[in-house]
């Protein structure tokens, strides 16, 4: 597949700043993929994201987005791109209809009925509502409406579903693999390896301004777990658990013993999650 964003040996440092922020960072993200950027506060996460939108241009590499280096990009690009930050800004005495409809006038080409977008991040019963009494969820899902209202060939989302109920959480993170699906390439900021590892096809760990880590998360769960199924045993003395390798298991007398065991409460995988191959690969936590 083509890639939509193409990043090679980037290079940015803050102006007063005696070191660089990002050192030599390279990656590559294919056109109609969700590729995830993670990585604990002051990694560059939000560093590589301003200067792939173009909001920070002194960096040196290359850093192309749909085929146009962005230091000298025509704004005809940002047709094409769309963007929810973290912390987003609306006009707060507006409703949320008329938010969109200001922001869709401001593009030359079409954009997508506003209606349909705040029905799909289920905002629809609340169109006509000003802005400044939504709870931080709905802006939070008004914001993903603004980013895909002008139907965007490249995404930046930065953390999609902070302040979000689990249940809307899931319901925005299957809209988001719809627009995917649909041909949309989005590149999403987070230190929310659980989000990540639901959403993205691959990932790319960021600490310290470099990148120890680029793979997909079944790829790196399966790299760093442990080919062995744990068996959660009720006796009379309490709670046990025995280990058994996979190699072989359905030939295992011992495991198919303990199967067999009224005392059984559960069978369980060792695949290693996402934060624990974070932790192995980079040896920092999500916090710092």
């Amino acid at each position: 597949m083509s890639a939509a964003i193409d990043v090679r040996d980037l290079r940015f440092t803050y102006p007063g700043a005696a070191a660089e922020t990002l050192h030599g960072v390279s990656f590559s993200v294919s056109a109609g993929e969700i590729f995830g950027f993670l990585g604990p506060s002051g990694a560059g996460k939000s560093t590589t994201q301003n200067v792939l939108i173009g909001l920070l241009r002194g960096y040196t590499g290359s850093a192309t987005v749909a085929g146009q280096e962005i230091r000298t990009a025509p704004r005809a690009l940002y047709e094409s791109l769309g963007v929810a930050f973290e912390f987003p800004y609306f006009f707060s005495r507006f409703t949320a209809m008329e938010n969109l409809r200001y922001f869709a006038s401001l593009y030359r080409g079409a954009t997508r009925d506003p209606a349909e977008l705040l029905h799909r991040f289920g905002l629809g019963e609340a169109a006509h509502q000003r802005v400044a009494a939504y709870s931080k969820g709905m802006k939070t899902r008004l914001n993903l409406c603004r980013a895909f209202l002008n139907e965007p060939q490249i995404v930046f989302l930065d953390e999609p579903t902070t302040g979000l109920d689990p249940a809307t959480a899931r319901h925005v993170r299957g809209v988001i693999r719809s627009m995917r699906d649909a041909g949309t390439t989005v590149f999403l900021t987070t230190h929310n390896m659980q989000v990540a590892d639901e959403l993205c096809d691959r990932v790319a760990f960021i600490v310290d301004g470099t990148l120890p880590v680029v793979d997909s998360p079944y790829a790196l769960r399966q790299q760093h777990g442990s080919r062995s199924v744990i068996v959660d045993i009720e006796t009379s003395a309490g709670p046990i658990q025995e280990e058994f390798p996979l190699r072989d298991l359905a030939d295992n007398a011992a495991f198919l013993e303990r199967l067999r065991n009224d005392g059984v409460l559960r069978v369980h995988s060792q695949e290693a999650s996402l934060e624990d191959v974070f932790i192995a690969t980079t040896g920092r936590g999500l916090s710092g």
